[in-house]
């Protein structure tokens, strides 16, 4: 008994079609998150909604449509899916050879169609321009994917990508093998529908791959946005005292030291005062961008409001978070910051405390906020350290 192909395909098309309609919606909703590649993401679903119409209306349309058309905007969405993953990461979409691709396969399609009529070289064209799309896209993401590699959601696109790039492969040289004019008995075969069916599942797959990330792009800005300060990008009050209880339960477990740095703008109000609040604004940013480029990767940045900050400093000992915070304050004294207010000079006192077995974080900053106010009381622009609940002066450094 032979199956009709169209009888199996025409509910799994169907189905790809209502899927990328509603992709195309989830899309749409996502223009206003401004995150890259959403447009590129959109038209390229848009474009499988013209595909397979236009690939269903074969033998009631000139084949000029149903094969050559249909099958030059599915190279077109296979292309844009790639443009949109390169936006994402904030690499180059490379238009010269996706658009290029997309073209050769166009001609080897009419080619094959019209001057030397071989169904195996069209899907071949067809195949191997897909796959080699997916494994661009594949590599693309393995190389500069800049999210969590744990994540599910690139594990799901980079697998997906390499799974549809093999079976496009498959496709093609089985196509290759085959008659130069099959035979409907040959098209009908159970390979050929499965090939058929996993090449039509292609963009809907992808898609919803990167609609994933795009959610968990914005779950990860929601959770910054709660999580640091709008204006200076340093930890939020309520995220550094939840990150401070993390280090020291750390530290307890593997007996490693962890220091506190509490740092305070020395006469704040006077830099408002003189050159305006947006100055001092530019100021408070200057000033935390000055202390990220001296801290380690795992190291934290926090501000406690106003011009109070916190700097964590895990696995350091206390004479090292000293030279750490002899640094900042040399940095800050000898680095005016220059804006179209002018040039706004200002210094930083320092209370720096180690974390003692048993101690909980609001114990540790209640010694560091002694050892600033010392600093502070005692001149400004020092560094003090807090030794045994007793605050000495580790460095001192006088205006």
């Amino acid at each position: 008994m032979t199956i009709d192909p169209a009888l199996v395909l025409a509910p799994i098309f169907l189905t790809t079609e209502l899927l990328s309609m509603a992709l195309c919606m989830a899309f749409a909703s996502l223009r206003r998150s401004g995150l890259p590649g959403v447009w590129q993401w959109l038209v390229a679903n848009c474009a499988v909604v013209i595909y397979l119409p236009l690939l269903g209306l074969r033998g009631m349309v000139p084949d000029s449509i149903s094969i050559v058309l249909a099958n030059g905007v599915q190279a077109l969405s296979l292309a844009m899916y790639y443009a949109g993953c390169a936006c994402f990461l904030g690499r180059p979409p490379r238009w010269r050879l996706l658009l290029g691709g997309a073209i050769l396969q166009v001609l080897g399609v009419t080619y094959w169609r019209y001057v030397d009529n071989s169904l195996p070289m069209r899907v071949m064209a067809i195949s191997i321009y897909a796959a080699l799309v997916c494994l661009a896209t594949a590599w693309l993401m393995v190389s500069h994917y800049r999210g969590h590699r744990r994540s599910v959601h690139y594990r799901l696109l980079t697998g997906l990508s390499c799974l549809l790039a093999v079976t496009q492969v498959v496709r093609a040289i089985y196509f290759y093998h085959l008659n130069p004019v099959p035979t409907s008995i040959m098209l009908a075969s159970g390979w050929n529908i499965i090939l058929l069916c996993l090449g039509a599942a292609i963009m809907p797959a992808l898609s919803m791959s990167a609609v994933l990330i795009l959610h968990e792009s914005l779950q990860t800005q929601a959770e910054d946005a709660a999580n640091r300060d709008f204006m200076t990008g340093a930890l939020s009050r309520k995220h550094l005292f939840a990150t401070g209880q993390q280090l020291i339960l750390q530290a307890a477990a593997t007996r490693r030291p962890l220091v506190l740095l509490l740092i305070d703008l020395d006469h704040f109000k006077n830099i408002n005062d003189t050159f305006g609040h947006a100055a001092g604004d530019e100021v408070l940013c200057a000033f935390a961008g000055m202390v990220r480029g001296h801290l380690r990767s795992h190291d934290a940045l926090g501000r406690l409001g106003g011009e109070e900050f916190a700097v964590l400093l895990p696995d350091t000992a206390l004479d090292a978070a000293g030279q750490v915070a002899e640094r900042l304050r040399l940095h800050a004294q000898q680095n005016p910051v220059s804006s179209r207010f002018g040039e706004c000079r200002y210094s930083i006192s320092i209370g720096v405390a180690a974390w003692q077995g048993g101690e909980s974080f609001d114990q540790l900053c209640r010694r560091a906020d002694q050892a600033l106010y010392y600093a502070k009381n005692t001149g400004r622009n020092r560094v003090e350290v807090s030794l045994a609940g007793a605050t000495t002066a580790a460095i001192a450094g006088h205006i």
